[in-house]
């Protein structure tokens, strides 16, 4: 089981295994490449995931997910802040992202 002291070690590894791209979380969707790709909740999966607690400062605990979608032939990264995901998400992507 692979195992990160920090969110930096952790990005660095994934890219080196080929998690190059960087995803961002939209309403419905994950997007990368300004926009070129909008990936949806049945598009992809999630490989790994990493969860960062620093107890000493709640705003710096974070998700960090290892993604791949073989219909796009992608695998990239999504950071996401414990506790960020809001109402503006569709339930599919919330499901998806727990």
């Amino acid at each position: 089981m692979e195992a990160y002291e920090t969110l930096t070690e952790a990005i660095n590894a994934l890219k080196a295994q080929g998690y190059t791209e960087d995803f961002n979380l939209m309403r419905d969707c994950l997007e990368c490449r300004n926009s070129q790709f909008k990936i949806f909740h049945n598009e992809f999966k999630i490989d790994k995931s990493f969860r960062f607690d620093d107890n000493e400062d709640p705003s710096d605990q974070a998700v960090l997910y290892a993604i791949s979608s073989e219909k796009h032939n992608l695998k990239g990264i999504l950071v996401n802040g414990v506790g960020i995901f809001t109402d503006a998400l569709t339930n599919e992507m919330l499901l998806k992202l727990k």
